[in-house]
């Protein structure tokens, strides 16, 4: 079939909200398609770029960031520490593995979530369920929960403000590797694993004097700044098709919300909407894949998501649970490397590994996100492939939502900070940690 940004609209949408008011989403989708880009198709361009080299093994995908970002939370500081973390993350993987980091934020756009039932029943009243702040909100009344369509244009002025606040950031001095001391914030910098990066950093002090002293010029770009991207889970298709444009350049369409965009395992039905629409947008894509995918279902995805072959242009992320990975992923990796599929192979050590604690609160425990990145780790190194990446849910902040780590959180403390709209996130000492161990892997991998 032909397509163009609308052709999505001939097949089922799964996790669509039911808008009460057409009139007014049509209304609001026509003030949206008239708005100036959030990205560029040449970043995404620039992302595919480096997506590739990561499909030749030559790079390394981190990408991190809030579960559901919050219209109630939205400040400096909660942006700046979020993007601290990330590049202390990304310092720890380039210095120790050898091998670049490409920064990609679940950021500027992850405003809505898929959930197991489109209703919540409390007390006996009937509901929709909290769909993120793009939809509705959390307080259960009829007024907050109903779907609003002015919320899309506040995910777009949010977004825009959020990416604008990034790119000082990043290109303004504050990414310096001249300053990876000063990022270590004072909760980390009082754990062993920031002990563990102040070393690092002290390191990297002495090789950017060295460079100095010897006459080497350390005013490349890449020492000054840092390049991070966006994405976010492409799920509410109205937002998503209002802001694809045409590129000048190329005549092909971009979808302008974000650098990348992906599927969520609940949407990524072969004949469905999602992937009808991501089909025909030439952004970097990926798709989550659970325990249950088999290998046709994701060769048949490769096909419909990559029919190029195209480097850097499809990334699939496991999100099968520290159990089950060892099992569960190796048949797929084979699959697709008799393909020639080129695609970037991602771990998402979170979604598999979530419980109820016994304090009532969803969790995950940090040993299992380990297991999982390991097995991750084993399986491509029984087939011969390159475990490309991790995508994680974190934040910047000191919350305590998943258990364990090397400061450990335990049961007891996860009703001290935990704030997290809807899944639970690592802390920032949990997300170094997390580095360090993925540094360790890839290093092992190396040998």
């Amino acid at each position: 079939m032909t397509w163009n940004p609308a052709t999505w609209r001939s097949k089922t949408a799964a996790h669509q909200p039911v808008w009460p008011d057409r009139a007014e989403l049509e209304r609001i989708e026509k003030e949206l398609a008239s708005v100036p880009p959030l990205v560029f198709a040449g970043e995404a361009r620039d992302l595919k770029a480096k997506l590739a080299a990561v499909s030749r093994g030559e790079a390394f995908l981190l990408q991190a960031g809030d579960c559901a970002e919050s219209f109630d939370g939205f400040h400096a500081d909660a942006i700046r520490d979020k993007l601290r973390v990330i590049l202390q993350m990304a310092v720890v993987l380039t210095y120790s593995s050898g091998v670049p980091a490409i920064k990609v934020g679940r950021i500027a756009g992850q405003f809505a979530k898929p959930r197991s039932n489109p209703t919540e029943t409390v007390d006996g009243t009937e509901l929709p369920s909290f769909l993120g702040h793009m939809v509705n909100d959390m307080p259960f009344s009829e007024g907050d929960r109903r779907p609003d369509p002015h919320r899309l244009v506040q995910a777009y002025n949010q977004s825009a403000s959020t990416l604008n606040l990034l790119r000082a950031f990043t290109k303004g001095g504050f990414a310096d590797l001249h300053r990876v001391q000063a990022w270590n914030q004072e909760f980390v910098a009082s754990s062993s694993q920031g002990q563990r990066y102040a070393n690092l950093a002290s390191e990297i002090d002495r090789a950017l004097r060295f460079m100095e002293a010897t006459g080497l010029s350390s005013q490349h770009s890449e020492i000054h700044e840092a390049e991070l991207f966006t994405s976010h889970e492409a799920l509410i298709l109205q937002y998503e098709e209002a802001l694809t444009r045409e590129d000048s350049l190329t005549g092909e369409w971009y979808d302008c919300s974000a650098h990348m965009l992906w599927i969520g395992e609940r949407t990524r039905q072969l004949d469905g909407a999602h992937v009808e629409f991501l089909r025909g947008v030439k952004n970097p894509i990926g798709c989550k894949i659970g325990p249950a995918t088999t290998v046709d279902q994701v060769l048949a995805l490769c096909d419909a998501l990559d029919p190029d072959h195209e480097p850097g242009r499809f990334t699939l992320i496991s999100r099968m649970g520290a159990k089950t990975v060892g099992d569960n992923l190796p048949p797929l990796l084979e699959a697709v490397k008799a393909t020639g599929h080129p695609v970037v192979w991602a771990c998402d050590p979170m979604h598999g590994n979530t419980f109820t604690s016994e304090t009532g609160h969803k969790t995950r425990h940090f040993d299992d996100v380990l297991a999982e990145v390991g097995a991750f780790f084993q399986a491509h190194r029984s087939v011969g492939t390159w475990p490309g990446g991790i995508h994680v849910e974190l934040t910047g902040d000191d919350v305590t939502e998943c258990l364990g780590g090397s400061e450990e959180v335990h049961a007891k403390d996860l009703g001290r900070r935990y704030e997290t709209m809807c899944d639970p996130r690592l802390n920032a000492r949990q997300g170094l940690d997390l580095a360090f161990r993925v540094a360790e892997l890839l290093t092992g991998e190396e040998k």
